[in-house]
């Protein structure tokens, strides 16, 4: 696996609904909202991947199997479907002035998603449950991510001293 995926080591194993020695993780967000998901006392049971939807797929027009990254119980009783993507791609792409295939794979990979997720707030709503997309800016509110460092101003440029030779 790479080094972003692995086998999470339950902590909390009352609190995980499945397989308690199959958690995977598929990035390190995903290890960290697991994290998170076991020490927050608001959350009394949650998993991942164990939650599957079927989809329709625009692109090749078939049906496909969506495995949700977090299913969270809450002591309030609400139940939520968590889906954790980088907040560049909730948006469509920036169409190029020349196509490209990272555009073209942005292009699917965004259709996809969107399909993935009407299904999955399809599913949710069957239920009484929640659908929601966390991005890192919700990890940062949460504190599961670290707020980013700004960026510190670049040094001026100092100007050089010109100095006589020294004669020995």
């Amino acid at each position: 696996m790479a080094a972003h995926q692995g086998i999470y080591k339950l902590k909390k194993p009352e609190k995980y609904r499945g397989d308690p020695n199959n958690v995977v993780y598929r990035s390190s967000w995903e290890r960290r909202c697991f994290v998170w998901a076991e020490r927050n006392d608001d959350v009394v049971q949650w998993s991942s991947e164990e939650v599957v939807i079927p989809y329709f797929y625009d692109i090749d027009k078939k049906y496909h199997r969506y495995f949700t990254d977090l299913l969270l119980k809450m002591k309030d009783g609400r139940t939520i479907i968590v889906e954790i993507k980088p907040a560049k791609e909730v948006s469509p792409p920036v169409k190029p002035s020349r196509k490209t295939k990272r555009y073209i794979t942005e292009s699917l990979t965004y259709v996809k998603n969107q399909n993935k997720w009407e299904a999955a707030a399809s599913y949710c709503k069957d239920r009484g449950w929640a659908f929601e997309i966390w991005t890192e800016n919700t990890l940062q509110q949460f504190g599961i991510l670290p707020k980013p460092i700004k960026k510190l101003k670049s040094m001026p440029k100092l100007k050089a001293i010109k100095t006589k030779p020294v004669k020995r």
